[in-house]
């Protein structure tokens, strides 16, 4: 001890009050415990911020001994109420590069003491140090790193300015945090962000390769394409060689912003540059060709991928399940599904959970919980999306207590309901016009659980109204909204809109349009369409006209219902040939309206991917016009376009309903020839057609079609009950134990040979649960979600 004191002389005499003696031996007195082992819990009462600091300065050539009285200091009151000697504490761990302690210790000096102050006494403990550290800008440059952690951005600014007054050098770690928390906070102005790199640059501060990864992720992330792009130009220029990072935060930005071929020529130039790609370059192009609806682009990229040597995980196969579920392609995801665990990739939260969404939007409840069951086989346990998810699926299919029951496990399993978990339940009430306990939940269950209503809550409550023909209180919610400062969006003005036509306010309805539009909100093709009808059913044809090519010019696509209703509209003023001409002229290349021809239209088509010339196909079929349907069908093909396997599939099935079966057969032939599948409802309206007026050779080749490749175990007693009722001639059997596969998703949706096939998903689920209908559904989903919870659930008497 007395080799300590020497050589700490210096430093104890800056120290010295009225008082040090006695501070300098309790400093003393505690490193001798420290040294001997002994405890120190007598000294903690009496112990004072100026001992701790004598101790610091005493201990710090003692590694050792200085982290043991540290170890004990640093929690008790005496020591973190202080300034001296926790500044002296930071000078410390940042020589001895204890960095996270330090770190940690500098955030929690950050959050408490002005920056002033917290400056000066690291300052002033600085010249106490012995050695002088090597680096003596360290612990300011942990100050500034912890303000700009805290996202305390005018503070991390300003300690960057006070280190330079001071005559010290931050360091690039310094300037590097600070610009990735503007970027983070999300609150950053451009202009503050341009001159903090100005100010950079001229203290000559060259940026490194972390520098420009920063920058370039921040400016994606704000959606700034062009400039992140000429920051990775300028990296070359500035001698700074991208890394793998760059290249990944870039193809990322690109991929989100839908510039994948962009993408993939960066990806080639990386490996031109000799960097290899890791999964999250790929996972990245594989997200935007799928954000893109390229399915079949996405799954041979990941085929490049694997032959490349690298191995799709998790998140690579979400990728592609939440793909072909968005795109409607269950039959698909669901055999990704299996092939993970084929490949030994543990499908997550995620991947379930996309799926249930999947099955719920598609009406099949019973193979959502059987999902849900897997998930609890496998140890998963359901978050908010998952449970929101049973709730609105089965609040839509008008299993309002069993949403509710759903609700009653996500608080039991301690997950506080979003607002977008009430929304869904408040929104199966107003489905079925329930709006009591809709504004029951709304005004008394939401603020329970502290959820605050949003724009969706309020205008599923006013659409309740609005259906129930009281659109009095559909505009008292909307005034309500207002009061409380939240902003209808389209979706709100379009409902009152409609409520207004329904109402025979039409004037009103059209001022309520214009104040739309004078608050920026962009109409859609239902908000176009309601007014269309409202001016068809008062007979004013000419102003719905006017809006329909209003809507064309505005680059917003009239869909089937716009043009149902305003051929409905010439047919009730009794202007038949005119309606005719309407829906014979949507095929040929003449004007609608007269600055805008079919063939525009026809193109914009084309970028939403056929929807609206799908859906005028599918309105003929529905309608039996089957001369105009093939008109269109045939259209597709003088466009030079190849009609995809929805076309085929729509026309398909409309031959079969109008009787036109060697038709329809012949569109088949045509549709295997093109390497297309027909989905289950085609092929099934081609057997029971074949069955009436065909060949049984035929109708062995669909049914065989349609039964290839491998189903589940449980399905083959399906697969064998097709078989033997056809070789009986009893083909209502036939069909209903077709519809019962395609009900369970083990048929074809349709597509390309090889990608679809005729094939079933591996679901793991007994040939009981596929049996079962019915009465014993709410037994079965206590089971399987509430472990045989008590409580009956019925199913509501209402209907949508």
């Amino acid at each position: 001890m007395a080799g300590m004191r020497s050589h700490s002389q210096p430093s104890t005499g800056a120290l010295d009050t009225g008082a040090a003696c006695n501070h300098h031996l309790l400093a003393e007195k505690a490193l001798t415990f420290l040294r001997h082992g002994c405890p120190l819990d007598s000294l903690a009462a009496a112990y004072t911020p100026e001992a701790a600091a004598h101790a610091l300065l005493l201990a710090q050539p003692h590694r050792p001994l200085l982290l043991a009285f540290l170890r004990w200091a640093t929690p008790l009151p005496f020591f973190s109420a202080s300034l001296r000697p926790q500044s002296l504490a930071l000078h410390l761990l940042s020589r001895l590069r204890r960095l996270p302690a330090a770190l940690c210790l500098a955030r929690r000096l950050a959050s408490r003491f002005p920056l002033p102050a917290l400056f000066d006494s690291l300052a002033s403990t600085l010249p106490l140090l012995r050695p002088p550290p090597p680096s003596p800008s360290a612990a300011f440059d942990l100050l500034i790193r912890s303000y700009s952690s805290l996202f305390l951005i005018p503070q991390a600014l300003s300690a960057l300015s006070l280190t330079k007054d001071a005559g010290f050098s931050p360091a690039l770690l310094s300037y590097n945090s600070v610009l990735d928390a503007m970027f983070r906070c999300g609150r950053t102005p451009r202009r503050t962000v341009e001159k903090f790199l100005a100010d950079m640059t001229a203290s000559g501060v060259s940026p490194n390769v972390y520098t420009y990864n920063i920058l370039i992720r921040g400016f994606c992330s704000w959606g700034e394409l062009n400039r992140a792009t000429s920051l990775f130009s300028e990296m070359a220029l500035a001698g700074c060689s991208p890394n793998v990072v760059t290249y990944n935060t870039l193809i990322d930005g690109l991929c989100k912003s839908g510039n994948v071929e962009d993408a993939r020529m960066l990806l080639m130039t990386m490996k031109e540059n000799g960097l290899k790609p890791n999964l999250v370059t790929c996972n990245s192009i594989v997200n935007g060709l799928c954000q893109k609806g390229q399915l079949k682009e996405s799954s041979k990229f990941v085929d490049e991928m694997v032959r490349e040597g690298l191995v799709p995980n998790v998140i690579t196969y979400n990728t592609l399940v939440n793909g072909y579920c968005r795109e409607g392609d269950v039959h698909r995801a669901l055999l990704l599904q299996s092939e993970m665990a084929h490949k030994g990739v543990a499908p997550d939260v995620v991947t379930y959970t996309t799926l249930v969404n999947a099955m719920c939007k598609a009406g099949n409840l019973r193979r959502a919980m059987e999902l849900v069951s897997q998930m609890k086989e496998r140890a998963l346990r359901l978050n908010e999306e998952t449970f929101t998810t049973l709730i609105d699926g089965f609040c839509k299919q008008g299993f309002l207590d069993d949403a509710l029951l759903i609700m009653k496990q996500m608080k039991e399993s301690g997950i506080r309901p979003s607002v977008v978990s009430y929304n869904a339940l408040i929104n199966g009430y107003c489905l079925l016009g329930r709006m009591d306990e809709a504004l029951k939940i709304f005004r008394e269950d939401m603020e329970t659980n502290g959820s605050m209503p949003d724009v969706v809550t309020y205008s599923t409550i006013l659409s309740g109204y609005r259906r129930n023909g009281d659109i009095n209180l559909a505009f008292q919610f909307n005034q309500e909204m207002l009061d409380k400062g939240i902003l209808p969006d389209a979706i709100t003005y379009t409902s009152l809109i409609r409520g207004l036509c329904d109402g025979k306010r039409l004037d009103d309805a059209c001022k309520l349009f214009q104040k739309m539009l004078g608050l920026g909100l962009r109409p859609d093709e239902y908000t176009y369409t309601t007014l269309i009808d409202g001016h068809c059913k008062e007979g004013e044809l000419k102003k719905a006209f006017l809006l329909h090519d209003e809507m064309i010019k505005k680059g917003i696509l009239p869909d089937v219902v716009t043009y149902s209703v305003l051929i409905n509209g010439l047919q009730k003023a009794a202007r038949t040939k005119e309606a005719k001409r309407l829906l014979l002229r949507m095929c040929h290349d003449e004007s609608v309206p007269d600055s805008v021809t079919y063939d525009i239209l026809i193109n914009c088509c084309g970028k939403v991917e056929f929807k609206s010339l799908l859906s005028l196909l599918k309105s003929f079929c529905m309608k039996g016009l089957m001369n105009e349907a093939d008109e269109v069908f045939n259209s597709i093909a003088e466009r030079n376009w190849k009609p995809d396997a929805t076309a085929y599939n729509i026309v398909i099935h409309g031959h079969c309903r109008a009787g036109n079966v060697h038709r329809a057969v012949s569109l088949y032939e045509d549709m295997l020839q093109a390497g297309f599948l027909p989905n289950a409802i085609a092929a099934m309206s081609l057997i029971k057609g074949l069955s009436q007026f065909g060949t049984n050779e035929k109708l062995d080749q669909i049914i065989q079609q349609l039964l290839g490749g491998s189903l589940p175990t449980y399905s083959q007693t399906s697969k064998v009950l097709v078989e033997a009722n056809h070789k009986d001639g009893n083909m209502d059997a036939v069909l209903d134990a077709l519809t019962d596969l395609a009900k369970d998703g083990l048929l074809p949706n349709g597509g390309p040979m090889g990608m679809h096939g005729f094939r079933g998903g591996n679901i793991n689920v007994t040939s009981e649960s596929h049996r079962k209908r019915g009465g014993q559904r709410q037994e079965w989903i206590k089971r399987e979600l509430f472990n045989g919870s008590s409580g009956k659930t019925k199913r509501s008497t209402r209907s949508t």
